[in-house]
């Protein structure tokens, strides 16, 4: 996708408020891509990603800019926490499943689009299938008509067509998983029986019952798998997640060090950073789908920061990370726009929800202006959660429409004013026990 850095940063406004400083970095970081691409590849070996580092408070929208980023360039993207990774030589996660995993995401990816480009050629085989399946029950269940005659099939296949067999069940063999185990439990490595035995023995199938429109699901899968070149799309995905892949290493202050002496389970992070090192600066990985070269993976880490400092990281590895970007606290100001002008808007994912029970959820501009208020003020007393802090306080405010609403009554208006979200919490302190609903 050749967008611009603005026409980039425009699209992030979409869905997330503030945070301008960073936008501008990931913007600039995906062009820069773009801009190699274009280049002879001899120049383009010569020139790496600029790794970018986040510092910001939880629920400011870190993770959020990294995933948005991933997804509107259809880049391989994967969101790992870095204290799920251990020293080599100690049990846990070693670093180098992070890039297995994001190999894994990218062969999803690349798998996904070739099933999508041959989905009208495979269509005809899986409707014929299907009528198979559910012929033998219709033509059981009509009474007084030539289920034989060709005209009775072409209903039977038009129905099918609309949808309107969708929710009756099927019983159809279905391939088994295959099943897989770790190597060495802990180091990310899995081998993956079949694969390994090339297809020597048959692939076990056992019957189910299924909806049509499940039934429809796998056999499109089927279908697919025969007619896309696996081996195309392994080279693919291991090609897009070199050139094009995202990797989110979230929770990176966790594994730095506080400023002075180090020991104990400092030394322990230290190694874990050591061994995130290699990975960064560019190595090869041994995958299942083929080896692949990091140096051109583009990293983004991010964490709080609160006890330690992006400099209590090794120095080799700040090395790594030349762009560094320091997130803002949000405000009232942010908590308003973040709930009235993101195309998923949590104010816009409570009213869906509650439409299905028929309740038409109207929310005034000065109710959300005092839930924002509110949202900054417990925000700055007690702990910061960010933009997380609103669906605490929303889930608390909806919560007796949320368990009265039944969905057997005509649709209903209810608004919410500013007077009702004041009610709301009349009855609560400062520290009302919002802390019930933060995980």
């Amino acid at each position: 996708m050749n967008l611009t850095p603005k026409q980039i940063v425009d699209e992030l406004d979409k869905y997330i408020i503030g945070q301008d400083k960073a936008k501008k970095a990931v913007a600039i970081a995906l062009r820069n891509r773009y801009r190699r691409s274009r280049l002879p590849r001899q120049l383009q070996e010569e020139i790496t990603p600029k790794n970018i580092i986040m510092k910001g408070p939880t629920g400011v929208g870190k993770t959020e800019i990294a995933r948005r980023l991933a997804k509107l360039v259809k880049a391989p993207f994967i969101k790992i926490e870095a204290t799920k990774y251990t020293e080599v030589g100690y049990v846990g996660r070693d670093v180098e499943s992070m890039v297995r995993d994001l190999v894994e995401a990218s062969v999803r990816l690349v798998k996904d689009e070739k099933y999508n480009e041959v989905i009208e050629k495979v269509k005809p085989n899986v409707e014929k299938r299907l009528f198979d399946l559910i012929y033998p029950i219709k033509k059981t269940t009509v009474d007084g008509v030539d289920v034989n005659g060709e005209e009775y099939r072409e209903h039977i296949k038009n129905n099918l067509i609309d949808g309107k067999y969708d929710d009756d069940y099927v019983e159809m063999e279905v391939k088994e998983a295959p099943k897989s185990f770790d190597m060495m439990p802990g180091n990310g490595m899995e081998i993956n029986i079949s694969d390994m035995l090339g297809g020597i023995f048959p692939t076990k199938k056992k019957k189910r019952k299924l909806t049509v429109k499940e039934a429809r699901d796998i056999l499109y899968q089927e279908e697919c798998e025969k007619v896309v070149d696996m081996d195309t799309v392994k080279s693919e995905a291991i090609r897009r997640a070199e050139e094009e892949g995202i990797i989110f290493i979230d929770e990176i202050d966790k594994i730095a060090g506080s400023s002075g002496r180090k020991q104990g389970p400092e030394v322990s992070r230290e190694g874990v950073q050591r061994d995130i090192l290699p990975i960064v600066e560019g190595c090869t990985v041994n995958t299942k789908y083929g080896i692949i070269k990091t140096d051109y993976i583009l990293f983004i880490a991010a964490g709080a920061f609160h006890v330690s400092k992006v400099e209590d990281l090794i120095p080799e590895l700040q090395g790594r990370f030349p762009i560094r970007v320091e997130l803002d606290n949000l405000t009232a100001k942010e908590f308003y726009k973040i709930l009235t002008e993101p195309k998923n808007a949590v104010t816009l994912q409570y009213q869906e929800l509650l439409k299905v029970d028929n309740i038409n959820l109207i929310f005034k501009a000065d109710a959300l202006k005092e839930i924002a208020r509110y949202t900054e003020e417990e925000n700055e007393t007690s702990e910061n959660l960010g933009a997380r802090r609103l669906h605490t306080i929303l889930e608390l405010l909806l919560e007796d429409i949320s368990f009265n609403a039944g969905g057997d009554h005509p649709m209903v208006d209810v608004v919410i004013d500013k007077d009702y979200v004041v009610k709301a919490f009349a009855n609560f302190s400062k520290t009302h026990n919002l802390r019930k609903y933060v995980l």
